[in-house]
């Protein structure tokens, strides 16, 4: 290629003829040996993409991977789907109360709870009371983590991820009620009774040992607007993750798979 200023120095004017054995009258250069400059690889005219690239870099390449192709019928069932959670999200923010130990959804109470009973009994009852108490709550956020974790890096699915956020969002606006309930118990713990009747309320033991517990339901109502703001982010992630997506839809019910 042919120089309008010297590519090390900037000098200007160059020699007409930049042929060997020409060279930039100030730093010497031989213009034919400098190479040609680096081109940057044409941008991708398809829609916006977030693939695994030097300026995006890996975390976002995982959190936004859209396939080559995109089955239509897989991306309907999306949309279905986000569509329904949507709706299930102002169902529940509706109904959900902190003050009033109201989750939103019974149902959802009801899937996070194995988990923490696991928390306390089955993986963190080794690391001391504290931790064992605590530990019910970290598993019940841990298993939507998790899940969304494996999804993102073995599955390349951000879309599944992104509900799996929304869960870890509801299971924060459920701690949430758990926490604010600590100041003056009233809900019903499993063994029947409630934290004023029994030692069986965590976040009442939790906030006792850290001298908070007179702060218990300002931190409820605090973590009540975290939870719900994780499933504001979680549905707009996977809204997003449709808008990529429908830039690449194919009416080959396979080909997600083929372009794996």
């Amino acid at each position: 290629m042919k120089y309008a200023t010297c590519p090390k120095c900037g000098h200007a004017p160059l020699p007409a003829d930049q042929s060997l054995p020409a060279a930039c009258p100030a730093c010497g250069l031989i213009l034919a040996k400098f190479g040609a400059a680096p081109t940057r690889p044409p941008r991708k005219e398809s829609g916006p993409d977030f693939e695994e690239s030097p300026e995006h870099g890996r975390l976002a390449g995982l959190l936004f991977h859209v396939p080559e192709q995109v089955s239509r019928v897989n991306w309907i069932g999306r949309m279905v789907a986000l569509a329904v959670f949507t709706l299930w999200t102002l169902w529940i923010w509706q109904d959900s109360d902190v003050a009033a130990g109201e989750t939103g959804s019974r149902f959802l109470h009801l899937v996070l709870t194995p988990f923490h009973e696991a928390g306390h009994y089955a993986i963190f009852r080794w690391f001391g009371e504290f931790i064992m108490i605590l530990g019910g709550t970290l598993a019940q956020h841990l298993m939507p983590i998790v899940v969304a974790g494996a999804l993102l890096i073995q599955r390349r699915d951000p879309f599944g991820a992104a509900i799996f956020f929304w869960l870890l969002g509801f299971s924060v606006l459920d701690m949430a009620v758990y926490m604010y309930d600590a100041y003056d118990p009233k809900l019903q713990l499993l063994g029947g009774g409630t934290g004023a009747e029994s030692d069986g309320h965590d976040w009442q033991n939790l906030f006792g040992d850290l001298g908070i517990l007179n702060s218990a339901r300002g931190i409820g109502v605090f973590f009540g607007w975290v939870g719900r703001v994780i499933m504001l982010a979680g549905l707009v992630w996977a809204a997003w993750i449709m808008l990529l997506q429908r830039a690449r839809l194919s009416d080959s019910p396979f080909a997600e798979e083929n372009s794996e």
